[in-house]
């Protein structure tokens, strides 16, 4: 890959520079900012009555010496407050509260008394273990909790103007940067949880010190190289794990678990924790584009497309087995135990974000819609004070509570988790939506996701003020407007507009009349010396359809699941009975959308279906001999999205097709 110039690569705009005003997006944006920013400030504060303690404000306290008592949680609890902190920075950018700020400074100043002389920060090596830092990077997570401190950092800096956490958190990357690397004297060491990596290429772009981009292409880079750093550590200190304190293992740690078996360049399958995995990826995405390597961005899409095209729900979430929240193998993709951490679908579009920037393409923008209009927003209630850390595609209340097997399947959000990466881990992304829904160079602005909005941004030399309407999800059509050029010279630029692969019949209209832009890669480009009040609109086919799985992919077999738009559809109890495994869809029936009893602006999906219910004497019998009795019966599907706001029951995504 030839090293492109900046002005050629697409860049996301400046937050502050994009205003959100959409129907359906608005009312996220400012859940997060009214209520769930408030509420997780109080629960990482622990006074969220009922639910599971946070530890992360005390920690900070008792590691600053405000305060006696004991490290509570785990080794990376520090993280909760960095994300929170990253989420305000967000919010301040496009919506300034003093206030907010307020709170937000004083944590900061917490943060920073808690840092020591050389710049080492992390509560749990200070107050539970000291004297034992950089002796289990396999499982501590010490630069994993650095990479979501400098994350917050960056925000924040880029959200206020104000440095004091940035140079917490510069004076902490220069305590890594000296310990680690290639140099005499360095250890040749990485995280066994990937996250450091980009967080220290925001750094960079934050600073314009390249040091920070080095010690990012290093951690990916010694990744998976022989000797294995993680194995020999694990050697060094008895063959003994954190998470099982003073016991020896007979067998070394594995390292496809932590992405970490091969050096990345030579990595074709997506192995391990899920999460890791696409943290990783969108590092090797960041250092592909920051310093023009093919190969790099050659392995990003060969990782890519395994995880897509073989290992991704329909949901757009990833990890299949909560054994280790990871990836198994190819077509093994179960519904009833999946995992499909939040965070995991986030970090997907972390991903997707960076190739975006490489390669146009729709194919890496529709999967961020898929996991952000499906997997992200399922993972936050409509109150916001409830969440889903796992996300799956079928749910039976009473093997949740009566098998083990599927404990981690929770039919109901919950207040807070021990583990609490996933609530603020939303809460930053849907603050920083503005940086998924477009990029621009120079002369083109691409607009990956209809979300209403207005922005400037200089195209063809020009400052131009743009607006951007949508319907979505609940009908087709979106338009972006030029309201206003800062300029009465003349210049050309392209407006690229994303083509939903769902979308079978895409219509185009420029000032009210039929046009057919040229479409490559999945974008509709319209290239013109664009004027004030033009207008490109564009018209998406919502028809809904049926969607079937690849043939190996066995728990699918037989079954079929319904979108409309960007939105997968599912069934509940509530509106269909249970039980849901009893349901069949007739391959014949028409899917019609169909208005929603429980909220006005949802469009909910209707069609003819099939129950099977034991015949007359058998009822009392495990099995027999008779075939079940078919009744006619309508369904109803809701948007996965919205599942479980209602009363707690059944939920099915994949029904069986009945001919």
């Amino acid at each position: 890959m030839a090293h492109r110039v900046a002005a050629q690569i697409p860049h996301p705009l400046d937050l502050r520079s994009i205003r959100i005003q959409d129907s359906y997006w608005s009312s996220y944006v400012d859940l997060i900012r009214q209520t769930v920013i408030p509420y997780q400030w109080e629960a990482l504060n622990d006074r969220v009555p009922d639910a599971e303690p946070s530890h992360a404000i005390k920690n900070f306290r008792i590691a600053a010496g405000f305060e006696k008592g004991e490290f509570g949680g785990f080794f990376f609890q520090d993280t909760d407050l960095y994300k929170w902190l990253e989420a305000v920075g967000y919010s301040l950018a496009t919506h300034p509260d003093p206030d907010l700020e307020k709170v937000a400074d004083e944590a900061i100043e917490l943060v920073a008394a808690a840092q020591l002389e050389d710049g080492y920060l992390n509560t749990y090596f200070t107050v539970a273990v000291p004297g034992q830092r950089w002796t289990n990077l396999l499982d501590c997570h010490e630069m994993y909790t650095a990479g979501h401190l400098i994350e917050g950092a960056v925000a924040y800096y880029y959200g206020t103007g104000k440095t004091r956490l940035l140079d917490v958190a510069r004076r902490f990357a220069d305590h890594i940067d000296e310990r680690f690397g290639p140099n005499p004297g360095q250890l040749r060491g990485y995280d066994g949880h990937q996250e450091l990596e980009l967080a220290l290429v925001k750094l960079y772009e934050a600073t314009n010190e390249p040091r920070y981009l080095e010690l990012a292409s290093f951690l990916i880079e010694e990744r998976g190289q022989e000797p294995n750093y993680l194995v020999a550590e694990w050697e060094k200190r008895g063959r003994t794990s954190a998470w099982a304190p003073g016991i020896v293992q007979k067998s070394p740690p594995h390292m496809p678990y932590h992405q970490a078996h091969k050096p990345v360049r030579e990595q074709e399958v997506a192995s391990g924790h899920a999460v890791r995995a696409v943290y990783m990826y969108t590092a090797m995405a960041d250092l592909a584009l920051k310093k023009g390597d093919a190969s790099l961005l050659e392995a990003c899409k060969r990782l890519w497309n395994n995880v897509v095209n073989k290992q991704m729900y329909v949901n757009g979430s990833i990890g299949s087995t909560h054994h280790g929240e990871a990836f198994t193998f190819d077509y093994d993709l179960p519904n009833d135990t999946n995992y499909s951490e939040t965070c995991a679908s986030i970090g997907l579009i972390f991903f997707a974000r960076r190739l975006l920037q490489l390669e146009p393409r729709g194919e890496y923008g529709d999967v961020m819609e898929r996991a952000l209009y499906n997997t992200v927003t399922a993972g936050i209630a409509g109150d916001g004070k409830h969440y889903f850390y796992v996300n799956p595609m079928e749910v039976w209340p009473a093997a949740s509570e009566g098998n083990p097997g599927k404990h981690h399947v929770k039919a109901v959000r919950q207040k807070w988790y021990g583990c609490a990466c996933c609530p603020p881990n939303v809460a930053r992304l849907l603050s920083s939506l503005g940086h998924y829904i477009y990029t621009a160079n120079e002369d083109t602005l691409y607009t990956h996701l209809y979300i209403g909005s207005e922005t400037k941004h200089s195209l063809g030399g020009r400052q131009v003020t743009l607006s951007l309407k949508s319907s979505m999800p609940w009908s087709g059509h979106a338009s972006l407007k030029v309201e206003a050029i800062e300029s009465a010279a003349t210049g050309t630029f392209a407006l690229a507009l994303r083509v939903p692969s769902w979308s079978k019949n895409t219509a185009f209209s420029l000032n009210g009349q039929p046009v057919q832009p040229i479409i490559k890669d999945g974008y509709a480009y319209v290239t013109r010396e664009w004027q004030a009040g033009d207008e490109i609109s564009i018209e998406l086919d919502m028809t809904p359809q049926r969607i079937y799985s690849h043939s190996q992919l066995r728990a699918n077999a037989g079954r079929v699941a319904l979108q409309r738009g960007p939105l997968v559809y599912a069934f509940e109890e509530t509106d269909n009975g249970a039980p849901l495994a009893a349901l069949s869809l007739k391959r014949d029936s028409e899917i019609r959308p169909a208005a929603s009893e429980w909220r006005s602006d949802v469009v909910m999906l209707e069609m003819d279906g099939v129950r099977l219910a034991e015949p007359a004497d058998r009822i009392a019998s495990l099995y027999g001999d008779a075939p079940p009795v078919e009744t006619p019966q309508k369904l109803i599907a809701v948007p996965y999205t919205l599942w479980g706001n209602r009363k707690p029951g059944e939920m099915l995504v994949w029904i069986r097709e009945s001919r």
